[in-house]
């Protein structure tokens, strides 16, 4: 049992890095550096997460009727 249909191609492939453009190269280097600085900017502190998870469990307990 043998296969009869031609082998597909996956058409062109991407420029290898060597090729790409040293423009493009830099601008790309500066947005991820970028996205970076913004992700650790946008991270809250552990500390800060922690007081703010407390806090959510006082005001649920004040909200629970005391029996």
């Amino acid at each position: 049992m043998t296969n009869a249909e031609p082998p597909v191609t996956l058409g062109f492939m991407a420029p290898s890095p060597e090729k790409l453009d040293p423009e493009r190269c830099r601008r790309r280097q500066a947005l991820l550096a970028a996205l970076a600085q913004a992700k650790t900017v946008r991270e809250p502190d552990p500390t800060q997460r922690m007081r703010g998870l407390r806090l959510r469990e006082l005001i649920a307990a004040r909200r629970r009727p005391a029996n």
